[in-house]
């Protein structure tokens, strides 16, 4: 048992939150829940006037087995550990059958069999406001999820980490854990993901960005967006140390599919308005309490924004006005409660949807001419009009290309019989001067 040190007559202590993690594979430590806490003692100002030097702690003779964790400043090099009888324990350079040593940017996770028992000392850039963290049995405690869920739903989840009965209060712990969850199929066959990998859903955050709260305050958030295949699944949460990882295994949940689905009656003619109707299961969703929002891009790629509010739900219509042919496409977001009274948020299925140009046989104009052959007669003339126009441009590009030709030929020859000029006045210079 970590014993607080009373050695109060050589320095001025200060206690700091320490934790022990004891691995059961390798760990014969009696009772490690009672290891709460270890002394590091505090420099006098006069035998250690370096600061880093104050790092000092104590380990009883009772422990076999110790994880320790020391926060130093980011990029700085692994602290080196002075053991009782002044011998040296490095990264670079340990018995890796007595020290297990992880080294990161921020910190130093180091796992002892058989510590020296006595004062030890660190030495490093170890920050000023850390505490040695001896590590035991980390887990988190998760709130636990509803046993039906809706696919398409997010689900906000909180969770906090312990070490033994302790909480962990160090936000710096943040930097050494991941917490990641994996939702596993049960492999029942009565359900639609019989046979389906799992899925990795979401990573737990204690940063005070997205559904987290506060920063550092020891609450892990988990945002869970259930858009993957209905069915029944096991959440699994993985506490992960580098040295280790736990789990933790939740009761299998059921998800369901979107109680909500989009159809719609469309409309053929302009000014007139599409009617997106709302089909809601309701032996699971109070349809009295749902509020709808969302958008509506149209074919000209125009978006429109839309709500329903509460209490409106049970029009479940959406007037969508027609401007044109082509694809509408609607995606909604749905707030409400199960019957049940918990509150959820979910997003329905995209739903879209293709206007076509009518087979305009039925209408004629105030001629009495079908609507269809002028837009046939129309497009007609358009192809030829596009056929002339290009036998006009292939007709100037060959012109315009013979000209350069010629031009090119005329040049050259011009070129040659120059050549030939000089020549010919050259000899007849050189023969005169000869003569002479």
């Amino acid at each position: 048992m970590v014993k607080i040190s009373k050695y109060s007559w050589l320095f001025n202590s200060i206690f700091v939150g320490c934790l022990m993690w004891s691995i059961p594979s390798y760990s014969s430590v009696n009772d490690t829940k009672t290891l709460a806490t270890i002394e590091y003692y505090k420099d006098d100002n006069i035998t250690n006037q370096i600061p880093y030097f104050d790092n000092r702690f104590r380990i009883d003779a009772q422990i076999e087995e110790l994880t320790l964790i020391f926060y130093r400043e980011a990029g700085s090099k692994p602290i080196i550990l002075v053991q009782p009888d002044g011998s040296k324990l490095k990264s670079k350079s340990i018995d890796k059958d007595q020290v297990e040593w992880f080294d990161e940017t921020t910190f130093d996770m180091i796992r002892i069999k058989k510590p020296m028992p006595g004062p030890w000392q660190a030495v490093g850039r170890i920050l000023p406001n850390s505490k040695i963290m001896v590590m035991s049995d980390v887990k988190i405690e998760v709130d636990p999820l509803p046993p039906i869920l809706f696919a398409g739903e997010t689900l906000k989840v909180t969770g906090q980490l312990f070490n033994g009965d302790k909480a962990i209060d160090n936000p710096l712990f943040r930097d050494v854990i991941e917490l990641d969850v994996n939702f596993y199929s049960t492999n029942n066959s009565a359900y639609e993901n019989f046979g389906v990998d799992e899925i990795k859903v979401s990573s737990f955050r204690d940063d005070g960005y997205d559904l987290d709260e506060y920063s550092g305050d020891n609450i892990f958030t988990g945002e869970f967006v259930f858009d993957f295949i209905p069915g029944e699944w096991q959440p699994v949460i993985f506490v992960k140390l580098p040295m280790a990882t736990r789990e933790l295994r939740q009761s299998p949940i059921i998800l369901k599919k979107t109680p909500i689905i989009l159809s719609v009656d469309m409309s053929e003619s302009e000014g007139q308005f599409h009617q997106i109707n709302f089909s809601i299961d309701k032996a699971f969703i109070d349809a009295d309490t749902l509020a709808f929002q969302g958008k509506v891009r149209y074919p000209n790629k125009q978006f429109k924004s839309f709500s329903i509010q509460e209490g409106q739900g049970d029009k479940e219509t959406l007037p969508i006005e027609y401007t044109e042919p082509g694809i509408y496409n609607v995606s909604v977001s749905a707030f409400g409660e199960t019957i049940n009274g918990r509150e959820f948020r979910l997003a329905v299925e995209p739903f879209s949807f293709n206007v076509k140009v009518p087979e305009a046989n039925d209408f004629v104009d105030d001629n009495g001419r079908a609507v269809n052959e002028l837009i046939k007669q129309r497009a007609e003339a358009l192809l030829a009009s596009k056929r002339l126009e290009a036998k006009r441009l292939f007709k100037e590009k060959e012109e315009l290309k013979l000209k350069e030709t010629v031009f090119t030929i005329v040049v050259a020859n011009v070129f040659i019989i120059f050549i030939v000029l000089m020549g010919f006045f050259i000899i007849r210079w050189r023969k005169s001067v000869a003569e002479k």
